[in-house]
């Protein structure tokens, strides 16, 4: 039997849904995928099927990582519910993480200024700017509810733009900005449950963990002109 520590790591945020199951060593299993609205349907039947191919339960997880957000109100509801329910249900540790955190984080190698982005709804995106310091990406300034168009006003510096774009979308940025944008491939720019995973992983194993009553999804309403 494996002793060693199982972690769930649960991503709704958005259209696209991902699970992943990590030791603190190697990822055992990772399913993302396009779920539109069906978040519900799929998300708990796909994280059992991972569980059997594992030849483990939910009895056996030892803690709980969910994308907390920004995104779509649905998703993020439905992720955090379900996250909330596996941590209450074993008594374990619930670990929430900024779904703009998981983009950042996919490229470590990176020495350009990121910026991540993710689909919003109604023609509007969720970004925020990163910066390597110490060694470690970290979000500068706030989380911006913005237009592609608003988002094209705060590109001023060479950076590497990564998240939910469509190729329309790059092509308008590439068309109408003068600084020096890279863009992230499409196998880099879904958010990998694998990446939430790592990053929950850390707050675990120094024994962190989120209150189960008061973690809630991280939303995003500021005024748009």
């Amino acid at each position: 039997m494996d002793e060693r520590p199982l972690l769930v790591a649960i991503d709704t945020a958005t259209r696209y849904a991902g699970v992943a199951l990590y030791d603190g060593e190697q990822v055992l299993s990772e399913a993302c995928w396009q779920s539109d609205r069906r978040h519900s349907v799929e998300l708990m039947p796909q994280l059992v099927r991972m569980l059997e191919q594992q030849k483990r339960t939910r009895a056996d997880l030892s803690a709980v990582a969910v994308a907390l957000g920004p995104g779509s109100f649905t998703g993020l509801r439905i992720g955090v519910s379900l996250a909330k329910g596996l941590a209450a249900a074993r008594g374990i540790p619930l670990l929430g993480v900024p779904t703009l955190d998981v983009l950042a984080y996919q490229h470590q190698a990176q020495r350009r200024p990121i910026w991540a982005v993710i689909q919003a709804g109604r023609k509007r995106l969720c970004v925020a700017r990163y910066e390597r310091r110490r060694g470690r990406w970290q979000q500068r300034g706030q989380i911006h509810l913005t237009t592609l168009l608003g988002f094209l006003d705060m590109i001023t510096a060479r950076c590497l733009v990564c998240g939910e774009l469509s190729q329309a979308e790059i092509d308008v940025i590439i068309d109408r900005t003068e600084q020096d944008v890279i863009f992230s491939l499409p196998s880099q720019a879904m958010r990998r449950p694998a990446c939430l995973a790592e990053l929950a992983w850390r707050r675990f194993i120094a024994g962190e963990a989120d209150d189960l009553a008061a973690l809630s999804p991280i939303y995003i309403h500021p005024e748009l002109s």
